[in-house]
């Protein structure tokens, strides 16, 4: 696979100048991005997948759902529906997609939907009885024909962006110096213990410009795994032999925390729709252990053959440092635009 994408370095450079030309077009005008009346926040990254964007968007509901009526703007990857889509009871992750039927099952006090064309489903959800005061735009950096008015570009601590090159080469979606239209960088996924020396070595790296202010998180794991019946502390089944299921971008950490050395673990793509054949696959390595899976998958899997033995582990995104810094920065920009 090395090799390979050492051999499609002329597709990458092609690929770079391509998506150049596009930033540029957006940013001198010619090519049109649609403003709107009320706060939106972007949030995304440069490269394809695995960088947190589902615990931080998360983070960002719990901070305003309280303060402002939400929505969150998803594409709904992978979903079997077409055009502009309001989660309802009806809804399953069929219908809206993985990662925002597990907004709408864990938020009911916020609106969740999808819309590929981000500017009609900004413009659908304003449609509503009830308007959203903010939008949350999910994976939604290049979306360019949206002006969004704050965007939040996620890092991955072992991944980041500096370090990377296009696609197919690398897995940049864009230009490294697409960064420039982020106000706020937030590395994620990085050790707890991430020293101030490391943090300031990742600041220099990363060459932000004088406006911007950089983050970092550590993913935080719940000290209970869940299920349709209860919950069961996480300390009382580590050592107890299970099958782990993952169908993620990035699923070792997930492995690693919970695992001993009798598990079997078993990985699957990215949202990843599971057939007959894969459930029962699960069910024969089960053998009646339990199964314990993520958060995303549990929402694809939680009404198949599998939900008697089924439990899933929720995550966080929790700041190292400087979280109060971080929540007025947002907060101020919301209160602003609203007062504009």
């Amino acid at each position: 696979m090395k090799l390979l994408r050492i051999l499609l370095f002329p597709f990458a450079i092609l690929y770079g100048f391509i998506t150049s030309i596009r930033n540029f077009l957006f940013d001198k005008g010619i090519l049109k991005s649609t403003s709107f009346d009320i706060p939106v926040i972007a949030v995304g990254n440069l490269s394809v997948g695995g960088t947190g964007k589902t615990p931080q968007i998360e983070y960002l509901i719990r901070l305003l759902s309280d303060r402002y009526k939400v929505a969150t703007l998803s594409r709904g990857y992978k979903r079997k529906s077409e055009g502009f889509v309001l989660a309802s009871a009806t809804s399953n992750a069929e219908i809206v997609g993985d990662e925002p039927f597990q907004f709408y099952q864990k938020f009911p006090n916020i609106q969740v939907a999808v819309d590929a064309d981000r500017t009609n489903g900004i413009i659908q959800l304003l449609s509503q009885n009830e308007k959203p005061q903010v939008v949350l735009l999910d994976d939604a950096y290049q979306h360019r024909k949206v002006k969004a008015g704050f965007y939040i570009l996620l890092s991955s601590y072992d991944d980041l962006y500096a370090d990377d090159f296009m696609l197919p080469t690398g897995n940049l979606r864009e230009s490294r110096s697409g960064a420039n239209r982020a106000n706020i960088i937030i590395v994620t996924k990085c050790p707890k213990d991430l020293s101030s020396e490391e943090q300031e070595q990742i600041r220099l790296k990363l060459k932000l410009t004088c406006s911007q202010q950089i983050y970092f998180t550590y993913i935080d794991y719940d000290d209970f795994i869940y299920s349709k019946e209860g919950k069961i502390a996480v300390n009382e089944i580590k050592n107890e032999s299970k099958l782990l299921l993952a169908g993620i971008a990035k699923p070792k950490p997930f492995f690693d925390y919970l695992k001993n050395e009798n598990d079997e673990c078993l990985t699957f793509p990215d949202h990843h729709h599971f057939s007959d054949e894969d459930l029962e696959t699960i069910l024969n390595k089960a053998q009646n252990k339990k199964i314990i899976t993520t958060e995303k998958d549990y929402v694809r899997l939680k009404d198949s053959k599998l939900i008697s033995h089924l439990y899933y582990l929720p995550i966080k995104s929790t700041f190292i440092n400087h979280q109060q810094n971080f929540d007025a920065t947002v907060l101020e920009y919301i209160k602003g635009q609203s007062e504009s």
